[in-house]
């Protein structure tokens, strides 16, 4: 948005409505904390048990005295990519 404002020249509520855009999205900031050492330790309990999900990693992160959500650490499991493990097929003749 900021390159569109520079190289046309016009100002953010035009840009904004030249493209469709809302204002309020360009102009959000972040403040969700970046979990740093929970990611970490997400993954470390994942690679001991390759069919745990994230029930049961919760369960074992909040045995550690972690506190986090249920629904926050699904999300963080999910953008770490951590899924159960499909377990081999029946090797058929």
């Amino acid at each position: 948005m900021a390159h569109l404002q520079d190289v046309i020249e016009v100002n953010q509520r035009r840009a904004c409505a030249v493209l469709g855009a809302d204002r309020t999205m360009v102009r959000h900031i972040s403040r969700r904390p970046d979990n740093v050492k929970a990611r970490e330790r997400i993954r470390g309990l994942a690679s001991q048990g390759r069919r745990f999900g994230y029930r049961r990693l919760h369960w074992l992160l909040s045995r550690e005295r972690w506190t986090m959500n249920h629904k926050k650490f699904r999300l963080l499991s999910r953008e770490e990519r951590l899924q159960v493990r499909r377990r081999g097929g029946r090797k058929r003749a």
